[in-house]
């Protein structure tokens, strides 16, 4: 009879499979590299192995995908996150200025970019062992065509077999490049989901949140870890408050079953007992505050705003009728003072885009009447993404689906269009041209999981996952929460598909437009207004 494996047997396994699988095919004599992971492959490896086997292998830093990162250009980044993550981000920070900067000169800048997106693609498609079948959005912009014939090629190389370059069949999913213009409106509104409304709010650096309590100032930062916050994230702000004292009184309730007590030191002493409730307990804590925290930026100023955004948005009111006069919702916006220009320009901006451009004696106007003289590029530098501003377009905008049906908040009805690009990428209802293939022989796309009535239909959801099929997005120029939520929520409820969305950065709507309002400046100028 075979001796039992170890634990430290069991772990030497596993970290010899890591080794095998991950390192050794990348791993180059003198070459260092930063390692990013995710939450449950930074406790893989921390279980199996120490840094100095990671500086072994050529790895110097090791870094949490989710966070926001120094760019470091004279190393190469190694991705090593579980299939089950559902956002991933690059570490190009200067891509968003290179791909939309209308300057002749950052050609050669925009190109290497363009190279090491296509790069860092095709890691993340490798880590998850799969060959798609490579499609783009055909229009406005040529940067999507671009970037997805580059990692069509990469994608070529990288799974040469062997000296016949036989290549490694298409397997059962897609890739999906899209440029940042395909929806303007979803950056820029604001979003009553609790992550997203408290990253919009909230001055959050670096996912860390500050707040007061007991009269003391505290940190805490909002990771992967956290369970409260992974569940209660993407949800609205209104449940949210409704939950998380529901939570509290559940704390309170077990604290008096064991207590006989409802008092705070009985409460302490139980934390001291038991010490997992007083995690708990500060997690809701801290979730509560920030709630509040939104909600005391949300009442005076935003919740009126948010019924005129989604106005402008939707071109409906809330009782579905048709908005005739757009003008007529958007002055009560620019004639409170209690809005400041962020908020001022964002509005002109749902104006804009509701009525497909508009005439260069319009804009003035409105960017006199408002005194944002010195912010107008805010407005104007949408048009390098391929958004009409001025003049007006020719063309009709796209169709959305119908979701009057479903029930939401009235705050909250607008649906970014990443949600129905998903829903129609595993229907296989995307049009061809419209969104075209550059592999030259893509796998059959069944993303969706019908299976005709001769076959047994699978039920096991951890199954579904395994054997389904896999959507990979990217966003060119950085994705918002509120699409981030979408990729979770369609993933969620088509089972038989995995969706995995990611793009260059996340987004904040304040930080995108300093961006936008940069991209007509010279590449040193930005730089040096940045670090001011």
């Amino acid at each position: 009879m075979a001796p039992p494996v170890t634990e430290r047997g069991l772990k030497s396994v596993v970290w010899q499979k890591i080794k095998a699988t991950v390192f050794d095919d990348c791993k180059k004599e003198g070459e260092w590299k930063i390692m990013l992971l995710d939450e449950f492959t930074t406790k893989l490896l921390a279980s199996c192995c120490k840094m100095t086997d990671l500086l072994a292998e050529g790895i110097t830093v090791v870094e949490n995908i989710y966070k926001n990162r120094e760019p470091v250009r004279q190393m190469k980044a190694l991705y090593f996150i579980s299939p089950t993550s559902k956002v991933y981000t690059l570490d190009v920070p200067d891509a968003f200025y290179y791909c939309y900067s209308p300057d002749p000169s950052n050609a050669n800048g925009k190109d290497a970019i363009m190279e090491e997106m296509a790069e860092q693609i095709v890691t993340v498609c490798a880590t998850l062992d799969e060959n798609p079948g490579v499609r783009y959005k055909s229009k406005p912009l040529d940067n999507a065509s671009k970037l997805a014939q580059l990692v069509e090629k990469k994608l070529e190389n990288y799974y040469k077999i062997d000296e016949k370059s036989l290549i490694k069949g298409k397997t059962h999913s897609q890739l999906i490049i899209i440029d940042r213009g395909f929806d303007p409106v979803s950056t820029v509104l604001h979003e009553l989901t609790f992550q997203a409304m408290a990253y919009d709010l909230l001055p959050i650096e670096n996912d860390t949140y500050k707040y007061k309590t007991d009269g003391k100032e505290k940190e805490a930062i909002l990771e992967e870890d956290d369970d409260l916050w992974v569940r209660i994230r993407h949800r609205h702000i209104a449940v949210v408050l409704e939950e998380i004292p529901k939570l509290m009184k559940e704390i309170s309730s077990t604290k008096k079953a064991t207590e006989g007590k409802t008092s705070l030191s009985a409460l302490a002493q139980l934390m001291k007992k038991m010490p997992h409730f007083r995690k708990q307990i500060t997690k809701q804590v801290v979730h509560l505050n920030l709630a509040e925290d939104c909600m005391n930026k949300f009442k005076p100023n935003i919740e009126k705003l948010c019924k005129s955004e989604q106005d402008l948005a939707l071109g409906t009111d809330a009782e579905g009728q048709k908005v005739k006069d757009s003008m007529r919702v958007l002055l009560p916006v620019l004639l409170n003072k209690n809005h400041d220009n962020y908020d001022k320009i964002r509005a002109i901006l749902l104006y804009i885009f509701s009525i497909n451009g508009t005439t260069e004696e319009n804009l003035d106007r409105l960017i006199q009447n408002v005194k944002i003289e010195n912010d107008s590029d805010m407005i104007r530098n949408w048009s390098y993404l391929g958004v009409p501003i001025v003049p007006p377009s020719q063309q009709s905008k796209p169709l959305r689906k119908d979701r009057s049906t479903e029930e939401t908040f009235q705050l909250s009805r607008w649906t970014p269009f990443i949600k129905d690009i998903l829903e129609d990428a595993i229907d296989n209802r995307l049009d061809s041209k419209e969104w075209p293939y550059c592999s030259q022989y893509p796998a059959v796309w069944n993303g969706s999981g019908a299976v005709s009535a001769r076959q047994k239909p699978r039920t096991n959801y951890l199954e579904d996952r395994k054997n389904g099929s896999k959507l990979i997005v990217f966003v060119i120029g950085g994705i918002t929460y509120s699409e981030m939520r979408c990729a979770y929520e369609v993933s969620q409820a088509h089972k038989s598909c995995e969706v995995i969305i990611g793009s260059t950065h996340i987004l904040t709507p304040r930080k995108l437009l300093d961006d936008i309002k940069m991209l007509n400046k010279p590449k040193d100028k930005v730089s040096f207004i940045k670090d001011e």
